[in-house]
């Protein structure tokens, strides 16, 4: 069985920054992509960022991009997303999310992703 648990979250002022951890546990073969997606009240889920877990490339949302990082640690099984400079409209429940099949390069979409954590809630306010 895979698992993914979500921690880093919190309550920050516009224009500070946050650092969100994924652990992942099972599923040690056919891991392909990690993602980072979130979900403000009565919106879809978005994709944020994403990485392959075997090299290194890394996918950005427009919005985010130049100030959110993604990375892994391939030793301790573990995404991250580093979060600089944060807007109050980033509010949102962040979820990490792990692609078992491997069918899309640099996957985008929620239905790509296989497994996802309960979620971390960022809060960002003015």
């Amino acid at each position: 069985q895979v698992q993914l648990v979500e921690s880093g979250g919190g309550s920050v002022q516009a224009g500070d920054s946050l650092r969100l951890s994924c652990e992942i546990s099972g599923g040690r073969f056919s891991r392909y992509s990690l993602g980072w997606f979130r979900q403000a009240p009565g919106k879809e889920r978005e994709f944020v960022a994403g990485i392959s877990w075997t090299r290194s490339p890394t996918w950005y949302a427009d919005s985010v991009r130049g100030r959110f990082t993604i990375s892994r640690d391939i030793a301790k099984d573990t995404v991250y997303l580093q979060m600089n400079s944060l807007k109050p409209e980033e509010t949102a429940v962040y979820y990490c999310a792990a692609d078992y099949t491997g069918f899309d390069a640099e996957p985008r979409t929620a239905g790509s992703y296989d497994f996802w954590g309960q979620g971390t809630q960022v809060t960002v306010s003015s």
